[in-house]
């Protein structure tokens, strides 16, 4: 049978070679972004609890309204944006779906949409899917005297023409662990004030900020508030990636567009799993201590790396934190990363991944990333043969 693919430059994720190389090496697997513990206890008591209670058939299409319900208390306590659950708020089947459904809601054949690199892989490969034209804007990159990657709002602002339906914004940053800063959300209020243009704002590490810094989501500003769909993840946040529960949230005119899309998609979500979250949510502990959570785990590798001969990169946010490997080897990203995880036992991902051209000389900077949602003594366990290079 004879085909012509839609998506014809897509292939296996480099995160599924690389788990599957760490896989078969047996090699301690900092790759992935994925915990190597449980959920609470609480929470897994809480979903068994609703499944013999009768939660086992299909909820709301738009979810649970007890679940829809705790997410809008969250977002205006933490953020000060009220969203009306009944009609801003969609539960969906992980953050992935929220953001297809947000690009296949309103990207149309020839439209542009901006995309800041380096990126997660998931917006290129959708939007191309529904005949957009990625329009690439890449971050600065680290140096010797910025030892930090940053947006360039001018060169966005730049990129806007009277094709750009959205610009996609990811924050806190997979892969670099930058954030946002008042000055950003004051850069960003600027272009949307002159163009109008929508947001799609990849919020899934909302909860894993460090250094006593907060979150700046676009909901904070209400004129962004207004242009944005706002998507984060129950999995990133509960340490449940595999349940593929995430939600988000939008202004009523915008959210029936992706509940359209939604509808038609996946219909509607795990429904005990929903139940469950919604009473779990009642406990504000259980995503308020997560910084300090996880920022323990970074330092600890942090501090393991500062002993290596890796030169290890500030996270401000996410579970992932950057190395700079240029005093072990001048092989590019993606091999030096084959190397690490066959020769000495750890698994990681290629910052140049995370760009379009990945064998590009500027697309290698010496850098891989680790993940450190792991326990204790795995991380021990990789800094000591980290060290040992």
């Amino acid at each position: 049978m004879k085909f012509e693919s839609k998506l014809p430059n897509v292939g296996t994720t480099i995160f599924t070679i690389m788990s599957q190389l760490a896989t078969d090496h047996k090699a301690i697997n900092l790759g992935q972004g994925f915990p190597d513990f449980s959920p609470d206890d609480v929470l897994l008591d809480l979903v068994t609890k609703a499944m013999k209670d009768g939660h086992n058939q299909y909820p709301p299409m738009a979810g649970v309204p007890a679940l829809r319900q705790q997410i809008s208390l969250k977002v205006q306590e933490l953020y000060g944006h009220k969203y009306d659950p009944n009609t801003e708020i969609t539960v969906t089947s992980g953050a992935s779906e929220a953001l297809m459904a947000g690009i296949l809601a309103f990207v149309k054949t020839g439209d542009e949409v901006i995309v800041i690199e380096p990126f997660y892989d998931l917006y290129i490969p959708v939007i191309e899917l529904v005949g957009g034209k990625p329009v690439i804007v890449p971050m600065q990159a680290p140096t010797s005297e910025t030892p930090r990657y940053q947006v360039d709002w001018q060169r966005i602002r730049d990129a806007i023409t009277a094709k750009t339906r959205m610009l996609i914004l990811n924050f806190p940053h997979n892969p670099t662990g930058i954030n946002l800063t008042e000055e950003d959300l004051d850069s960003l209020e600027s272009i949307v004030q002159d163009t109008g243009i929508l947001l799609l704002s990849d919020e899934v590490y909302e909860h894993l900020v460090y250094d006593g810094q907060a979150h700046q989501s676009v909901a904070r500003r209400p004129l962004l508030a207004d242009h944005s769909i706002v998507v984060s993840s129950f999995g990133k946040t509960y340490s449940a990636t595999g349940w593929k529960i995430g939600y988000c949230c939008a202004p009523a005119a915008i959210s029936a567009e992706i509940r359209k899309v939604h509808q038609f998609n996946v219909f509607t979500v795990n429904s005990p799993m929903q139940v469950a979250l919604a009473s779990y949510m009642e406990n504000k502990d259980a995503y308020l201590r997560l910084p300090a959570f996880y920022q323990q785990k970074r330092d600890r590798l942090l501090n393991g790396l500062a002993k290596s001969k890796f030169i290890p990169m500030h996270s401000e946010g996410t579970f992932f934190l950057m190395a700079d490997y240029s005093q072990i080897s001048s092989l590019p990203e993606a091999e030096f990363s084959r190397w690490l995880t066959t020769e000495k036992g750890i698994g990681v991902i290629p910052v140049s991944a995370f760009y379009k051209q990945p064998d590009a000389p500027e697309s290698n900077h010496n850098l891989i990333r680790f993940c450190f949602a792991k326990r204790d003594e795995t991380l021990d366990t990789a800094i000591e043969k980290l060290a040992a290079i």
